[in-house]
């Protein structure tokens, strides 16, 4: 059984400390590592004494005989580019104490932002918006999936106005953690003569390629797949963890063994007749056929679930050995290797879906090594028709490039708490930057975001001022990723063709192997201009990160030793993670601008301003690189080419791409060209990076449609994504594994 890969979404939500109301009563808002009937490790005081006692290990090039090549060549390129990354970050995940780590973490997170492997580009959010949406009524998480379970949401039939929004915000901070705010929000617009709808619309750009929760690790399927369902326990609306298929839960005194007493509820097929209870030994099947399944989610539970490492190794084919065990109808028991405060935390994600065990057999599913999804007899999860529900939602129609349609399960268990009984998503090409305000404004979808053209036509049309809104940003960090191990000139489907020879393309490699070039890179795109494309010149700064994991993710809980190049620093509880990140940084002088304690009104962020675009480091790095190359020739006349694909059929995004070559080009003075390589719609773009499942298949020098949201509340969440032999999800989008 091959290793894991991790799970790529792009999901939601800047976090702080872990505020968590579990199913047996622990105080709301005590962190999970403190919580009653837990006694861990995580509890015990930071390191103080004056020595480094991190643990660091350098990464290990895997080869020999029984090693494929391109293993090798990979583990080369990872150690020449991110070695310091790997160090620090193992060092990190040796730790013990909760506090000590996320220090270890930041200090980890700094050299992977030194490596310039990639550069920030933005978050999710911070555009100018007009919603029909009432604001933070959908299922609130700061990671996970529950942002797409939208049947708590209050949806009106005309839009909101700006200041209705604005106190609405202002009284769910109030009552956040009460289990009031929804109630009061109905109160609030039934006052204000708002109208309420029953259904909720929006827009999709492909369906899912699978309906099977456990097969995918891709957030442009799982949020269409995660409204079949339920968890264990899902997040509220005011950020609060509910019960949902777990009545109740209890964690053992040591912290290693969770106990769920499962509901009584049912199965039912997509037409809404009963296919089976559902049991504990749901979730056993489950977590079996995810790692079967290999659909990228496994490093969730790796080295976390007793035995799960041994079994995605495999190094035992007895899931028996793995701690999930049902021990009646209704009680789930998980074992961990250690304990693990931020657990509960992942149960709002795939690897955690149920899945009936008797369904799955009736559409020809088996198990570990007789397990073979290519095989005639088997059709779980192929389409909407061939899985069991037990969510909200049952879906009633699933057309490409069209439509796909959510009604409400009259089976489920919680349907008298539902506002929304149909879930609708219309198609949108993107060959109409106005189609989505349009809609909006003709009511068939709920709201919109407005990019710069929508937002001129909104004042047009006189909306913007009683409806405009500024929305909120989150955790999702897009990114723009460097090709150091490029191989592909083309897409799979011979689209996208690379105008680069194969000698210029080798050249290009040279180049992208060269930390000062690509730190040259990093620093000469203009971010601002480049958001401004999407979000308007009066916003462009707003939604800028510059960090991957956000800086305000996590703050320390208690007081943390650590060492800054070689200097002992103790940081008092409540520091931001991003402030550690930035004194690593400054300490390696290295000119990024990670974070700033005075950003946010005091508060300090990651956010809101470009702490990256610096053209004197620019060319100064450039020329640092020129010397370092010099067997490569660089010149004006003999410039390093860097090809960057992107959607023609949308303005907006083929207007960030010309940034990108402006600002490159400019910045480095004509020693760079960079080639705008065409697609010619959104499913061609996908190919060049997004849908590749190995690095040797990506198609770029520069890509900048991925990103990556928190699966839980830890910054290993973000971290992992960059571990070696194929474990890192995001390391492909490097070149390698």
């Amino acid at each position: 059984m091959k290793k894991l890969t991790a799970f790529l979404c792009l999901l939601l939500a800047v976090s702080m400390i872990f505020s968590l109301a579990s199913c047996k009563q622990k105080e709301d808002n005590k962190p999970a590592d403190t919580a009653e009937g837990t006694k861990t490790p995580d509890t015990q005081p930071a390191d103080t004494k004056p020595t480094d006692d991190a643990e660091y290990e350098d990464y290990e090039i895997k080869s020999g005989d029984d090693i494929d090549p391109y293993t090798t060549e990979s583990g080369t390129v990872y150690k020449a580019a991110l070695n310091d990354f790997y160090r620090a970050y193992t060092a990190a995940k040796n730790e013990a104490n909760t506090s000590k780590k996320w220090a270890l973490m930041a200090i980890a997170e700094a050299k992977l932002l030194e490596s310039a492997v990639m550069f920030p580009t933005q978050t999710r959010g911070g555009n100018y918006a007009i919603s029909r949406i009432a604001p933070n009524t959908i299922d609130y998480a700061l990671w996970g999936n529950d942002e797409e379970n939208f049947q708590t949401a209050l949806i009106t039939t005309e839009f909101i106005k700006a200041a209705d929004r604005a106190e609405m915000k202002a009284k769910w901070a109030d009552l956040k953690g009460t289990g009031t705010y929804l109630a009061w929000a109905k109160q609030f617009l039934a006052d204000k003569g708002y109208t309420l709808t029953r259904s909720y619309s929006t827009t999709f750009t492909t369906l899912p390629n699978t309906w099977d929760a456990l097969a995918t690790s891709k957030q442009a399927d799982s949020q269409f797949i995660v409204k079949t369902y339920d968890g264990l326990l899902e997040y509220d609306c005011e950020g609060i963890q509910q019960p949902a298929l777990a009545e109740s839960y209890t964690v053992s005194e040591d912290g290693l063994t969770y106990t769920f007493k499962i509901r009584e509820t049912i199965w039912v097929d997509s037409q809404g007749r009963k296919v089976a209870d559902v049991k504990a030994d749901d979730f056993v099947a489950a977590l079996q056929h995810a790692i079967d399944a290999d659909g990228g989610l496994g490093y969730l539970i790796d080295g976390i679930i007793v035995g799960a490492h041994e079994y995605i190794e495999g190094v035992t084919t007895d899931f028996s050995t793995v701690g999930v065990k049902a021990t009646d109808d209704r009680t789930l028991v998980y074992t961990l290797t250690k304990p693990c405060n931020y657990f509960v935390t992942m149960l709002g994600y795939g690897i955690f879906a149920p899945m009936s065990r008797a369904y799955y057999e009736s559409k020809g599913g088996k198990f570990g090594t007789e397990f073979d999804k290519s095989a005639d007899s088997y059709t779980y999860g192929k389409t909407e028709n061939d899985i069991a529900y037990c969510g909200a939602y049952l879906v009633t129609n699933a057309t490409d490039k069209n439509s796909v349609t959510f009604a409400k399960n009259e089976n489920y268990w919680n349907k008298a708490a539902m506002n929304i009984d149909e879930v609708k998503y219309l198609y949108n090409s993107g060959d109409d930057v106005l189609k989505p305000y349009n809609d909006a404004k003709a009511g068939l979808i709920s709201g919109v975001g407005l990019n710069a053209s929508a937002l001129v036509q909104c004042k047009a049309d006189g909306l913007f001022d009683n409806y405009g809104y500024v929305s909120a940003t989150n955790a999702t960090s897009f990114m723009a990723f460097f090709n150091l191990n490029r191989a592909a000139l083309k897409n799979s489907d011979d689209s996208c063709q690379s105008p680069q020879s194969e000698a210029e393309a080798a050249r290009t490699k040279a180049a992208m192997a060269n930390l000062s070039f690509r730190r040259a890179l990093a620093f000469s795109v203009d971010r601002a201009a480049y958001n401004a494309q999407s979000v308007g010149e009066d916003l462009k700064l707003v939604s800028l990160r510059n960090t991957y994991t956000p800086g305000n993710f996590v703050y320390l809980l208690e007081d943390a030793t650590v060492f800054i190049n070689g200097t002992a620093k103790t940081y008092k509880a409540g520091t931001a993670y991003g402030q550690i990140m930035q004194d690593q940084i400054d300490a390696d002088g290295v000119k990024i601008k990670a974070y700033d304690p005075a950003a946010d009104d005091g508060i300090g962020s990651s956010d809101g301003f470009d702490g990256w675009y610096n053209t004197t480091e620019a060319k100064a790095q450039l020329q640092t690189a020129i010397s370092e190359l010099a067997s490569l020739n660089i010149s004006k006349e003999n410039p390093i080419q860097i090809d960057v694909p992107y959607p023609s059929n949308n303005d907006t995004y083929t207007k960030r791409a010309q940034v990108i070559k402006q600002s490159i080009e400019a910045s480095l003075d004509g020693y760079v060209k960079v080639n705008l390589t065409e697609c010619k719609n959104y499913d061609e773009w996908y190919l060049c990076g997004y849908d590749c499942a190995y690095g040797y298949e990506c198609n770029y020098d520069i890509y900048d449609l991925s990103g990556w949201g928190p699966d839980y509340g830890d910054p290993s969440t973000y971290l992992d994504t960059f571990l070696p032999d194929f474990a890192g999800y995001m390391v492909k989008t490097l070149g390698i594994f």
